[in-house]
C-alpha cells in the first residue's frame, strides 16, 4: 500500500490536464466578457444612428 501511495504523489500526467482546463475556463469567460460589452456597445450604436436617421430631414432645395 505504501508503494502504491508513493507512486500516486509521484504522478506529475495528470497536472497538466488541470492547467489547462484552468487556462480554457479563463479564455472562455474573457471571450463571453468581450462579447457582452461589445454587444452592449453595437446595440446601443444602432439605436443612436436609428434615432438619428427618424430625425434626419433631407435637404429639399
Amino acid at each position: 500500500m505504501e508503494k502504491f501511495f508513493q507512486e500516486f504523489v509521484g504522478e506529475e500526467e495528470g497536472a497538466i490536464t488541470v492547467d489547462w482546463v484552468v487556462l480554457v475556463a479563463g479564455v472562455l469567460s474573457l471571450c463571453v466578457a468581450v462579447f457582452g460589452a461589445v454587444q452592449t456597445g453595437a446595440l446601443d450604436l444602432t439605436d443612436d444612428t436609428s434615432e438619428y436617421m427618424e430625425e434626419f430631414e433631407p435637404y429639399s432645395g
